[in-house]
């Protein structure tokens, strides 16, 4: 059986809004480990469900889309955004 993972997607340090925060992506997780190449030196699998990432506005649109196709999955919060607030002359110190 095929192994899910949803993710919440996590806000950039660069972004300041919050218009992509909340998302949910399920990705799939490969079942064999990647295989090392010896003529290009890439590594690999022949898995290619890894990479199919799929993009659902809540997480309980991606939980129901698991269970409907019979996936086992688990579930990965985004870390809490942790801001430093400094003021501009501490950057002379």
């Amino acid at each position: 059986m095929a192994t899910a993972r949803i993710l919440e997607t996590e806000r950039k340090t660069t972004q300041s809004g919050r218009a992509k925060a909340g998302k949910w992506t399920l990705e799939f997780e490969s079942a064999r480990p990647q295989a090392h190449d010896p003529l290009t030196g890439w590594v690999g699998a022949a898995d290619t469900r890894t990479q199919v990432r799929l993009a659902f506005h809540t997480k309980e649109a991606a939980i129901a889309y698991a269970e409907k196709h019979g996936l086992d999955y688990h579930i990965v919060p985004a870390p809490p955004v942790k801001l430093k607030l400094q003021a501009y002359a501490d950057n002379f110190r």
